[in-house]
């Protein structure tokens, strides 16, 4: 029998049928005739998800920054990085199967959902706060004068968390490829001669332990 909602240490794991059907203190769920509306409370949420289609419909957390937060001065990303380390983070992401299929070249590499989870973790938890403002930290030099793109990558976690929770009705698929596993700040700077932007030199990467 498969388990919809699973804790791995401090990270949740939700199926999103199961998180829309009982949706977490603080969230409420509005259905639509196209699919449904996730309405929740902001003084403890941070919600980090597109808008998405499922088998369900289509899928809208109401107020919700996105997987990409874009951040056009200090005080922006000041705002937002305090949100990060004092609240619960949530984010959307995909189990796939990729097709490596050698018989047919336009199928190769493609990916196919298999599930669709919400993630949840406590920023505020001071493990997870302290990593993430490591991270934040020697990701960012300067936030005042440069442009940047910083990944905060929880494939690991997940990883992890897949080898003794994930489980689908093809017995071949014992390990998934995950898609959108994290979140990316975007930080614009006015600065004219942004050299390590223009260059690509301002794009981090920092995995996140929540362990």
């Amino acid at each position: 029998m498969t388990m919809s909602k699973l804790s791995h240490n401090k990270m949740k794991v939700t199926e999103v049928e199961e998180f829309l059907r009982k949706p977490p203190a603080g969230f409420s769920v509005e259905t639509l005739s196209s699919g449904y509306r996730v309405h929740y409370t902001q003084e403890k949420n941070l919600v980090l998800i597109d808008d998405f289609q499922s088998c369900m419909g289509n899928i809208v957390f109401q107020n919700s920054l996105g997987r990409k937060v874009k951040m056009h001065d200090l005080w922006e990303y000041t705002s937002f990085r305090k949100n990060l380390l004092s609240k619960t983070i949530y984010l959307l992401v995909s189990a796939c199967e990729r097709n490596l299929s050698v018989n047919n070249k336009n199928a190769a590499g493609e990916v196919r959902v298999l599930k669709q989870y919400v993630v949840s973790f406590d920023g505020s938890h001071p493990l997870i706060k302290w990593h993430m403002e490591k991270g934040l930290d020697w990701t960012i030099s300067s936030v005042a004068g440069e442009s940047y793109r910083v990944d905060i990558d929880l494939t690991e976690e997940l990883e992890s968390w897949a080898v003794k929770n994930f489980t689908t009705d093809n017995p071949n698929i014992v390990k998934p490829m995950w898609k959108d596993a994290g979140f990316t700040l975007k930080y614009y700077s006015d600065a004219l001669f942004d050299f390590p932007h223009w260059l690509g030199f301002s794009k981090r990467t920092f995995k996140l332990k929540l362990t």
